[in-house]
């Protein structure tokens, strides 16, 4: 027969003390000789005794304070987000977790990492983040971690960091994965790929572009990657820009938007007419589900953010609870064509970038 977990009533009798007293060493709060603190503590060590924080939390009525900081503005994937997250406010507050959903101006590390300075400020048990690899938010993200706070990143890995870990696809296998099927797509033919991202400093489009143009290279070098365009996820920035290359380069034969700002793209496209060249973007959201729909791109590739929510909110309560986790496995993306989308009511209407 297994032996039983041992439980704090098993530590008191061993320590030779009450209950009340062995509660009072296990949770810190003073008022106890050293002489039986010691006891205590050997006890501890003997059993293999480990305190159930989950439980203990319960029993003191106690609410984590989570908080989840998504970029601002109309980009249609972090307006997917915080959609997800209002509506998982009420029941992780049942579940004695308070929500933040924190908005701060995308690609702005000054602004991020006075947000990240606030929320330890305010001591919150754990903040989720779409960050980036720049200095200022990797040391501000370190400083969280020293007070205690648990630390994950979103959708972009910040490697320079020391955060508890990462939830999000693999970007690299989602750009070979666009590779892939833009290779597919040419079937064999010559053909030069145009890259938008939303800056090349992003770390998950850069790592996209990256995944994309070495399975290009792989098969040989008969599709090739144009010179990218950098659109700061912004609509207005990539249909100009997207616009004046394809005028200026007839032999553009695809296009990889490995960023936001697509509802520009759609309008290019809308404006090429059947002449258009393949497309491969991320995110299924309002405008790409219409493009799918209407025949105007042919693949989006989506991070599934309700997986990424769910599981943010999974591993920053077992943090919290000091329960021990490994790093999150990567979410696998969903490839969508127009033939197996998922039914209209499955996603909420969203904004037009």
């Amino acid at each position: 027969m297994d032996r039983q977990t041992p439980t704090l009533s098993d530590v008191a009798r061993r320590a030779g003390v009450s209950y009340a007293t062995a509660d009072r060493v296990i949770n810190n709060r003073g008022g106890v000789a050293e002489k039986s603190a010691r006891r205590v503590r050997a006890a501890i060590e003997d059993l293999g005794y480990v305190r159930n924080v989950a439980a203990a939390n319960l029993a003191q009525r106690r609410t984590y304070r989570f908080a989840f900081v998504i970029p601002e503005g109309p980009n249609s994937f972090f307006q997917r987000l915080r959609s997800i997250l209002d509506a998982a406010c009420p029941e992780m507050l049942a579940a004695r977790v308070g929500l933040e959903v924190v908005g701060v101006a995308a690609f702005d590390a000054v602004a991020l990492v006075a947000c990240l300075e606030r929320l330890g400020a305010q001591k919150v048990d754990g903040v989720a983040l779409v960050g980036t690899d720049d200095p200022r938010v990797c040391a501000a993200i370190d400083a969280l971690r020293a007070q205690g706070v648990a630390v994950l990143t979103l959708v972009a890995d910040v490697q320079g960091a020391q955060s508890d870990g990462y939830v999000g696809i693999d970007n690299t296998v989602a750009g070979r994965t666009a590779g892939r099927l833009l290779l597919l797509a040419h079937g064999g033919r010559e053909g030069r790929v145009l890259p938008i991202l939303g800056v090349a400093t992003a770390h998950d489009h850069a790592e996209r572009l990256a995944g994309m143009q070495q399975t290009l290279a792989e098969a040989g070098g008969r599709v090739t990657s144009a010179p990218l365009i950098e659109g700061r996820d912004r609509h207005d920035i990539v249909e100009a820009e997207l616009h004046r290359r394809l005028a200026e380069d007839p032999g553009i034969t695809a296009i990889y938007s490995a960023g936001a700002g697509n509802a520009g793209l759609v309008r290019v496209l809308e404006a090429q007419g059947r002449s258009r060249p393949i497309v491969v973007l991320h995110e299924l959201v309002g405008h790409s589900r219409r493009a799918l729909e209407t025949g105007l791109v042919d693949v989006v590739i989506d991070q599934r953010p309700e997986d990424e929510i769910q599981t943010a909110l999974d591993g920053l309560r077992a943090i919290a609870d000091r329960r021990e986790i490994g790093p999150p496995a990567p979410i696998v993306p969903a490839i969508y064509l127009r033939e197996n989308l998922p039914p209209a009511a499955e996603r909420p209407s969203d904004g037009e970038t």
